[in-house]
């Protein structure tokens, strides 16, 4: 499929329309989906006699969610035990800590979540992933990825005085170990927000939007470029940048930013996911290189000069 380009466009007008905050009616299936999921776990027997919280987490959560992206990303977090990592501190290990082995092992726990589900929805509308269970949408809800966890703490400090900062921790079916930290992408996310006048997660709307047009356009260097991403681009994009009279002004300065600081590893290989706890371009499914393409391919596509 050849690429198209919608030319002559008053991309101020388009940019004040994909800016804007989700619809009224697509929040409320967004947070009917979040309900559903929260009386699924609840009715559970077995996992009612737990600690569990279930939060939301990604775009729905930080409010940077666009249509064409509509599931709810939903973790399930167990807190009774969790995964410790010490690397980051001096001295500290289960032993001095007095932690002893779980006796909750993370497959059984996703099964158990399996079996709340499917006894909640049914089993139709219920998918098992590597990673997440899809509860496929309705017209009530929209669909839901929900994601079992175990707690991950990363340990700082000494045996004298320690903390830990409270992440989250899957292990796909197919093996290995993700970590992510939800609550530190939503904190960090408002205080974005808030120091930009609410231009943040705004552009970071109107990016998604526009890569969403450009690989429904046949643009190939959009489709390794997932959403999370952009709203990480966006985060490393200086706070000057935001608060133009218009949102033009404010994506072309994101744009420029960005495609002059990724065209080298060394202008860019310290910038950090929105957590600020994972590097940006270090063990990652995508590559500055990828960005750098796409930033110019976007820069061209709304007609910059």
């Amino acid at each position: 499929m050849a690429a198209v380009q919608i030319l002559n466009r008053n991309w101020e007008d388009v940019f004040c329309t994909w800016g804007a905050a989700p619809s009224a009616t697509q929040q409320e299936k967004c947070d009917n989906a979040d309900r559903a999921i929260r009386k699924a776990i609840a009715a559970s027997t077995k996992l009612s006699a737990k600690t569990i919280e279930v939060l939301v987490q990604g775009s729905y959560a930080n409010r940077t969610n666009v249509r064409q992206d509509s599931d709810v990303d939903i973790c399930v977090l167990y807190k009774d035990a969790w995964f410790p990592d010490y690397s980051f501190s001096q001295g500290l290990s289960d032993g001095v800590l007095g932690l002893t082995d779980g006796q909750y092992p993370y497959a059984e726990f996703k099964n158990d979540v399996q079996t709340a589900l499917t006894a909640y929805f049914g089993a139709d509308s219920v998918t098992r992933g590597k990673k997440a269970f899809d509860v496929h949408a309705n017209t009530y809800r929209i669909d839901a990825d929900v994601v079992p966890c175990f707690e991950h703490r990363r340990y700082l400090g000494t045996p004298e005085s320690h903390w830990y900062e409270s992440g989250t921790l899957l292990r796909p079916d197919s093996g290995g170990e993700i970590i992510n930290w939800p609550r530190q992408n939503y904190g960090n996310g408002v205080t974005k927000n808030d120091a930009t006048g609410r231009r943040f997660k705004a552009v970071v709307r109107i990016l998604k939007r526009l890569r969403n047009e450009m690989a429904e356009n046949g643009h190939k260097v959009a489709g390794p470029i997932p959403s999370y991403l952009l709203e990480c681009l966006v985060w490393n994009v200086p706070d000057e940048g935001f608060g133009h009279d218009q949102y033009r002004d404010d994506v072309r300065y994101a744009l420029a930013h960005l495609w002059n600081e990724t065209r080298t590893d060394d202008t860019c290989n310290e910038w950090g996911e929105i957590n600020e706890f994972k590097y940006l371009f270090t063990g990652q499914p995508w590559t500055r290189a990828q960005v750098n393409s796409f930033l110019d391919a976007a820069w061209n596509y709304v007609e910059f000069e």
